[in-house]
């Protein structure tokens, strides 16, 4: 889902309602007032740096950490002052958070068996769950003898046992090798969409945000940058933080010459802000792969040419970094190892390439390359 999958949804009453939150500890202040909606069926990240104040906002929603101020509303309830045995959702957390003493199964069970549901009930569902998570196998061991993956599982599972309204997940896959985050991924957003939870993720790893999420809510110093879809917010990041946490950004310092043309030295380049000031100290943003590279004889608007400093090999592609007047510390562009063979592009040879108007973004003076 996006924004704008939306008219509709924008229509309808958020699952999750959270309104002016703010979470200080002493003079601390976490997060701060924080208004966003989810709504059901939605698997949102919060993405962040480390202290930026995401898992603050999932605790507060979870009830383990109370806000300071500001309302939380899970459907249609208010359950801000509620502790969080009273409110409907379950939780997996970095570390798995397992009872070493108890089998599997048990695990599974416990907040099924602290409901007292009958023993038929606790049997089956159990069974349930673990053929849902692909460990039907293990229910008598015990979470020692498991790997980390299989561990993870057992928890998800022990967190949907009493078919919560909302699932969180705290990190869950940041203890994991890359190869086990990467398919664990996949599955639980199968799993996510195959039981249509409502899901709400913290990670700090920008990969498993574009995989995974419907939406993305991006958090700095206990604020919200931008929510939006991955694709809103890859292609049309709303700040140049968000630029600069998410992918490869190039920044370019400068100056507005009109609206809808900036000046990069002596070099004038066409772009979509039509609110400049000519004067006006601004920021030019592109991403490497949008560096189009001219094959000879091409005509292009934002062409120049630019000389080829150093070239990396990254597997399936190269990244070249390109100097010419106006760029300052230079330009980053992805080329395809076809294009690098075809034109037998090498350091020190000077190509023409071409900065495509709907792919530059303009932000206030003062960004860096990150």
């Amino acid at each position: 889902m996006s924004e704008t999958a939306g008219g509709a949804r924008a229509e309808a009453s958020a699952y999750l309602r959270i309104d002016r939150l703010t979470k200080a500890f002493g003079n601390f202040v976490a997060i701060r007032d924080v208004s966003l909606d989810i709504f059901e069926g939605e698997f949102v990240c919060f993405l962040g740096p480390s202290g930026c104040g995401k898992t603050t906002l999932l605790r507060a929603i979870a009830g383990l950490d109370i806000q300071t101020r500001g309302r939380i509303d899970q459907g249609g309830r208010d359950v801000s002052a509620l502790p969080p045995d009273e409110r409907d959702f379950g939780i997996v957390f970095q570390s798995y958070a397992l009872f070493p003493n108890l089998t599997v199964a048990r695990n599974v069970a416990y907040g099924l068996e602290n409901r007292r549901a009958s023993r038929g009930e606790i049997a089956r569902r159990v069974e349930e769950l673990l053929a849902l998570v692909g460990l039907p196998e293990q229910k008598d061991k015990y979470p020692a003898q498991l790997s980390g993956g299989q561990q993870q599982r057992i928890a998800l599972a022990r967190a949907l046992a009493t078919s919560p309204g909302l699932l969180l997940l705290d990190e869950p896959l940041s203890a994991l090798d890359a190869k086990v985050r990467a398919r664990l991924r996949h599955e639980i957003k199968a799993l996510q969409r195959r039981l249509g939870v409502t899901t709400i993720m913290v990670t700090h790893d920008q990969e498993e945000a574009l995989t995974m999420a419907d939406r993305i809510v991006v958090m700095n110093h206990g604020v919200i940058e931008q929510v939006g879809s991955p694709d809103e917010i890859y292609r049309e990041p709303a700040t140049a933080f968000v630029a600069d946490f998410i992918g490869t950004m190039n920044f370019l310092p400068g100056r507005a010459e009109a609206p809808g043309r900036v000046l990069l030295g002596d070099l004038a380049l066409a772009c979509e802000a039509e609110d400049l000031a000519a004067g006006e100290a601004v920021t030019l943003a592109i991403r490497p792969e949008d560096v189009v590279v001219q094959e000879p004889g091409a005509a292009a608007a934002n062409g120049f040419r630019a000389e080829i400093a150093e070239l990396e090999f990254l597997g399936s592609f190269y990244r070249a970094s390109l100097a010419a007047p106006g760029l300052g510390e230079g330009l980053l562009a992805d080329l395809s190892r076809n294009l690098v063979r075809r034109l037998g592009v090498a350091v020190g040879q000077t190509i023409t390439v071409t900065l495509p108007v709907e792919r530059i973004r303009i932000y206030p003076e003062g960004v860096g390359r990150g």
